[in-house]
């Protein structure tokens, strides 16, 4: 019965037309329909932390908390995933992935929408767990929709594009995120409103195959075990942990507040400048299969943590706000050498039956790193001051570049 299920999945995702009724095989990659649909969930997936990070400052200042305390909306937000988004990937593999993708997308919206009206702190911590819950289930569930709607080269161009349309959304959402901070600290909580119509869209016009899995529990489980204890899938998610720390740690939360601090820049600079990492991951990723026809994808993974220190320790040493466009750049560079490496690479790891299970597994251990980011920063930054914190997080990203050697081959 499994057997006959998967291969009866892989027959119809050959065999299935686009959204439109045209045969995919005769067009590029990007013009799929369904492939559109699926980067409005992953912009939804990016919205909730990057935009409103420029306006820390402003909300210390206006609620009268501290920098550490106002990293805990970004704390409070990823937390639930941890624990949510592994349920996510299974009810998605068992009922569906419109029936878990929808509910999800019309929380995610109306209580990150609700956030713009909260005016105590304590209120925003609340709303943004609600809207943590939401946000659960779309980081995994677009990657998964990637992996049952394409197979092989198509897979890994899909999810690069996939990757830069998510760097496009974390390049302009620090941007617009400054520009509405500069009205007010709660303007860019508007934004997750935009999840309403994706919502919509999902419904009636995204045309997917569903999954058919008929396994008992222990065995669903059993399969999804056996895939994760690959050694290269074990070097995958600790690679995903050790770039969602550096990414929500030193740059998504402290370089706001560095630059802040230290050059006295406006919500609009800092927006600019933390654009910028996603700026250039977008242009670099849209040409990852150009890419891994020189490079083993491995391979590619593997060098992006070298960047990532490289990256981390040289923000301390900048002389002024723009010359921190140099390490934000390396960023960029490493995200798009990582991210959808790594995504495909775990895509082909998955047995199909069990995909939304084990892209959540990844997924949560994203949300762990999300959560962690901010809080290790904080706790280095009490003995070490904010350049020892970069430095010891540059540290960790050269460590991982070794484990990586070892693991990821």
């Amino acid at each position: 019965m499994l057997r006959s299920a998967s291969v009866a999945r892989t027959v119809e995702k050959r065999g299935r037309e686009g959204g439109w009724g045209e045969d995919r095989s005769r067009r590029p990659v990007w013009k799929d329909h369904n492939l559109h649909v699926v980067w409005g969930v992953t912009l939804m997936a990016v919205l909730g932390s990057s935009s409103i990070s420029p306006a820390f400052p402003r909300m210390t200042q206006e609620l009268g908390v501290s920098p550490g305390q106002v990293g805990l909306l970004i704390t409070v937000f990823t937390l639930p995933g941890v624990f949510l988004t592994p349920v996510a990937g299974v009810l998605s593999d068992k009922l569906g992935r419109k029936k878990v993708l929808v509910p999800s997308l019309l929380l995610f919206a109306l209580a990150g929408g609700s956030c713009m009206l909260a005016r105590s702190f304590e209120l925003l911590l609340a709303l943004r767990v609600a809207q943590g819950v939401g946000a659960a289930a779309l980081g995994a569930t677009n990657v998964t929709l990637i992996g049952d709607l394409f197979e092989g080269r198509e897979r890994t161009a899909a999810l690069g594009y996939n990757s830069s349309v998510l760097s496009v959304g974390t390049a302009s959402y620090p941007a617009i995120g400054g520009a509405l901070a500069t009205f007010g600290w709660y303007y860019p909580f508007a934004l997750p409103l935009l999840a309403l119509p994706i919502a919509v869209l999902v419904l009636f016009s995204l045309h997917n195959p569903e999954p058919h899995n008929d396994q008992k529990l222990q065995e669903y489980f059993r399969s999804v075990w056996g895939a994760v204890k690959n050694r290269t899938v074990v070097g995958l998610f600790a690679g995903s942990l050790v770039t969602f720390i550096a990414l929500f740690g030193p740059l998504i939360v402290y370089l706001p507040i560095l630059m802040n601090e230290r050059f006295g820049a406006s919500p609009l600079v800092i927006g600019l400048v933390v654009a910028s990492t996603s700026v250039v991951t977008a242009l670099t990723s849209s040409q990852v299969s150009r890419l891994t026809a020189h490079f083993s994808e491995k391979w590619l993974v593997r060098s992006s943590f070298l960047l990532y220190a490289v990256a981390l320790s040289l923000v301390p040493l900048m002389p002024s706000v723009w010359f921190l466009v140099l390490p934000t750049v390396i960023f960029g560079v490493a995200q798009s050498l990582n991210l959808p490496n790594a995504f495909s690479l775990l895509n082909e790891a998955a047995p199909d039956e069990n995909r939304g299970a084990f892209i959540s597994l990844n997924s949560t251990i994203l949300r762990l790193g999300q959560t962690l980011g901010p809080v290790l920063m904080a706790a280095a930054v009490v003995p070490f001051g904010l350049t020892g914190a970069y430095l010891a997080v540059g540290a960790l990203a050269a460590s991982m570049f070794l484990v990586a050697l070892a693991l990821i081959r």
